[in-house]
């Protein structure tokens, strides 16, 4: 789900920094800054964080960093209205407003002058003269031909705006090239945001980051330099567990690729397993717990666990996958089950070819794709179209099993705007889940989200063609191309479905499967399916 391309050494990023410095500088007229608001709403009745770009004095400084710098005064951030509270037919002016009213849907034909008249009614209702709007409606949002409120005036505002929508139409300016416009919704926004506040304040504050850099012409660069602030090695591999035990995502890759591995290698008495993204390693080493510990007695079959890396992990463990090999080795001992491990020595599946992953004739063939068959470009990006060339070259293998594991999200080949309105809208889901078990307040969850999740949000809004990797797929798509490329879908079976309940009795009870007739597993949180699981030969 992290992603696993394109992450860089902290030595590295500021190398990359300032190597391209003098491209990005043309761009970069300010700096992201996390600002800590000690004046609580009114509303809110807690501190927030908020987010806001300062111009940068120093060129020197003139990246983008989610790293919270000294804190601010003078900021206030305001409680938005719960995602569970907003229609699509609700307006951006909440019914608070003597001067709201409702919308219709929003859609990439909106061209947003609906919403201008009512800020501008909004302006004029709340802030009579001191506001000196303009009467045209489409210029509503300037004074005096700048771009600003005053401070007074965004805290009248705000407790009337819908931050979900404001979001919306700030994303629609820019698709529409209004670029006065987007500015007017981004400063709103900078005070409606919050990476402390609740799940829609701290997503807003990275799809903000997002449009920032999109605007600005620096996606590419901004998101390779978000690690500028480098956490340890330690650092990042406590965040990533943090995630792990707090949500079942990356679990449910786990145990049901163990489940459907075990059962259709059962009688299997070699068998060479081929990761594409090995991350720690732990999955394995309940694997070969479990056939340490598997009924019926019988020696364990030998296993040959071939990896393929990622730089994010990489970093995490501070060291490559030989660490990884010793670890698993250690935990085949002592199970009595006989083991070896591969190391391709590549950070990406784009690199992997027949040679790097040493065949042998008398092994059953199993091939892992964990979250990370998106990250392949496919030929919307690029003729080489690694996706494919990937999935032939596991196909020619004859493959005993093929297990993926993928976000249910439709990102790939989606212009800007809906794909602005799909992130929004699954990453909504997936910051509410992590709320109902971790607090607003926690240092170490905030980290979590900057370190592990931003970084693939302001990929999926800020960049374009190759430079975007985030391109996730609907199971019905993986589908098509799966069986276009040869693959037939192996039923799951009770014993699949059965360790995925399993598993989430550890988590919230709004988490739940669901067995569809198209032969995959849907993992959702409440009415949001959030990933599928699925298996092929």
């Amino acid at each position: 789900m992290h992603t696993s391309q394109d992450h860089q050494t902290s030595s590295a990023v500021h190398g990359s920094y300032h190597k391209h410095k003098k491209q990005i500088d043309p761009y970069c007229s300010s700096r992201f800054q996390v600002l800590n608001n000690n004046n609580p709403s009114p509303d809110s009745g807690s501190e927030g964080t908020a987010v806001s770009f300062q111009a940068g004095t120093n060129k020197e400084q003139q990246y983008f960093t989610l790293e919270s710098s000294t804190p601010i005064q003078g900021f206030v951030t305001y409680d938005s209205p719960s995602i569970n509270n907003i229609s699509s037919q609700q307006s951006p002016v909440s019914s608070q407003s003597s001067q709201s009213c409702i919308l219709s849907p929003v859609s990439s034909a909106d061209n947003g002058n609906e919403f201008r008249l009512k800020l501008r009614q909004l302006e004029m209702t709340l802030l009579g003269h001191e506001s000196n709007v303009l009467d045209n409606a489409n210029q509503c949002c300037f004074k005096n031909g700048t771009t600003r409120w005053t401070a007074n005036e965004i805290r009248k505002m705000i407790p009337h705006l819908d931050l979900k929508q404001v979001l919306v139409y700030c994303a629609t300016t820019i698709d529409q090239n209004d670029i006065s416009h987007a500015v007017d919704y981004m400063h709103l926004l900078e005070h409606m945001v919050s990476i402390s506040g609740d799940p829609l304040q701290r997503l807003g504050a990275y799809m903000l980051e997002g449009l920032r850099a999109r605007l600005e012409l620096s996606g590419s660069m901004i998101y390779k330099s978000l690690k500028c602030e480098q956490p340890t090695s330690s650092e990042l591999m406590s965040y990533m567990h943090i995630l792990y035990n707090i949500c079942p995502y990356w679990k449910l890759a786990y145990t049901s690729a163990n489940a459907i591995i075990r059962e259709v290698t059962v009688n299997e008495p070699k068998i060479h397993i081929i990761d594409f993204q090995i991350a720690q390693g732990t999955q394995w080493a309940f694997f070969i717990h479990a056939l340490g510990n598997r009924q019926g007695g019988g020696p364990a079959p030998h296993v040959r666990i071939t990896g393929v890396d990622d730089s994010q992990s990489l970093h995490a463990r501070g060291g490559g996958l030989g660490i990884i090999g010793e670890r698993l080795k250690n935990v085949a001992e002592t199970c009595n089950v006989p083991f070896e491990f591969h190391d391709t020595f590549m950070t990406s599946g784009c690199e992997v070819e027949l040679e790097s992953l040493e065949i042998r004739p008398d092994e059953a063939i199993v091939a892992n794709f964990p979250y990370v068959l998106h990250h392949m470009p496919d030929e919307s990006v690029s003729t080489l179209n690694h996706r494919d060339r990937l999935l032939r070259l596991v196909k020619s293998l004859s493959p005993k099993v093929v297990t993926l594991v993928e976000q249910e999200s439709n990102t790939n080949t989606s212009p800007f705007f809906p794909r602005f309105l799909e992130t929004l809208d699954y990453y909504t889901a997936m910051f509410e889940s992590i709320d109902v078990d971790c607090r607003r307040d926690d240092k170490k969850r905030i980290s979590a989200e900057q370190h592990c999740v931003a970084r693939d949000i302001v990929n999926m809004v800020a960049c374009e063609g190759a430079e975007r990797v985030e391109r996730h797929e609907l199971f019905g798509k993986w589908r098509s191309r799966l069986t276009m490329g040869g693959f037939s879908q192996i039923p799951l079976s009770p014993a699949v479905s059965n360790a995925i309940v399993e598993m989430l009795k550890e988590y919230n009870k709004n988490y739940r499967i669901e067995e569809r007739h198209d032969g995959a597993i849907y993992l959702y949180w409440l009415n949001r399916a959030m990933a599928t699981t699925s298996a092929w030969r």
